[in-house]
């Protein structure tokens, strides 16, 4: 399968755009979300192969969003891969409880996210 719509959900403009950037290289189409609700209604209604998806943001959050994705019929087939500053062992755990795929630790380097992309093409 390859990886042709990758969403970012990423409140902090700086980290999204620094996503952005680093999957461009990739050729896929970049949706990109600002909270976890945008990011369950991108999910939902673009139907991306990829979610890089952000913890702490205003509103929903990340695990919330992760949940409700994992769980929902329609999108319960996409990876989503947590990108975040919290990454205690706890963190991961909870992160994989939630649905996640994986968890990134911040910072990351380019090719820790181009390898996600791979795994999952």
């Amino acid at each position: 399968m390859a990886v042709n719509k990758i969403l970012v959900v990423e409140d902090d403009p700086v980290q999204q755009q620094r996503l952005r950037d680093i999957l461009k290289s990739t050729g896929a189409q970049i949706l990109a979300g600002s909270n976890g609700q945008e990011g369950v209604t991108l999910a939902e209604n673009e139907s991306p192969d990829l979610i890089f998806m952000d913890i702490v943001m205003p509103g929903m959050d990340g695990f919330s969003a992760c949940r409700q994705i994992t769980n929902n019929a329609k999108t319960k087939g996409i990876p989503v891969i947590i990108v975040s500053s919290k990454h205690q062992e706890a963190d991961k755990v909870w992160a994989q409880l939630q649905g996640a795929s994986a968890v990134i630790a911040k910072p990351y380097t380019d090719q820790e996210i181009l390898d996600q992309v791979i795994r999952y093409s």
